[in-house]
């Protein structure tokens, strides 16, 4: 996918809605800080989304550049869930911490493709979800999804509801 002796940057979305919830987004961002960490936006509180009544979530967006591909970003997406307790008996359903890979450049400035049911890139609904768009734009207000344009743009694309839905919870330390 990239030249592994290139490094990438990769940007992460975080969001967990079962116990400690700032307690476990803030220590996924903590363990990111040895991984490449560049950059992390306030925690924002966001209705669940699917079809399991659950309680609402925290998110945040993180920004990493380091020597890994992108399965490398995957695997660490994965570390970090294990590390919180993350369990997976119900889809969609409540979760300690969720950690997506939503985009990746290669050390060469292009964003990394991938049609891989294991890890697509960019991710195949990040465009349609307030949760990571509206981090993301107070974040980097320049920012794009490859494919898909402007994070700003892709925000005022989406229901109202959905974006007011969105609420600044605060700042992280």
């Amino acid at each position: 996918m990239t030249n592994p002796s290139l490094p990438t940057r990769a940007v992460l979305s975080l969001g967990g809605n079962l116990g400690d919830r700032v307690g476990t987004v803030r220590g996924a961002l903590v363990a990111l800080k040895e991984h490449g960490l560049v950059a992390r936006s306030m925690l924002y509180e966001t209705p669940p989304w699917g079809p399991v009544e659950q309680p609402p979530y925290l998110n945040a967006i993180a920004v990493v550049r380091g020597d890994r591909d992108a399965t490398g970003w995957l695997a660490l997406a994965s570390e970090l869930e294990q590390a919180a307790g993350r369990t997976r008996e119900v889809r969609f359903g409540p979760r300690t911490l969720d950690v997506d890979v939503i985009t990746v450049t290669g050390g060469d400035g292009a964003p990394v493709l991938s049609d891989d049911p294991d890890l697509t890139l960019p991710h195949p609904r990040a465009h349609l979800r307030a949760f990571v768009l509206v981090p993301w734009l107070t974040l980097d207000p320049g920012a794009e999804l490859p494919g898909y344009g402007r994070i700003a743009d892709l925000v005022r694309a989406l229901p109202a509801e959905d974006v007011a839905g969105v609420v600044r919870w605060e700042q992280l330390a």
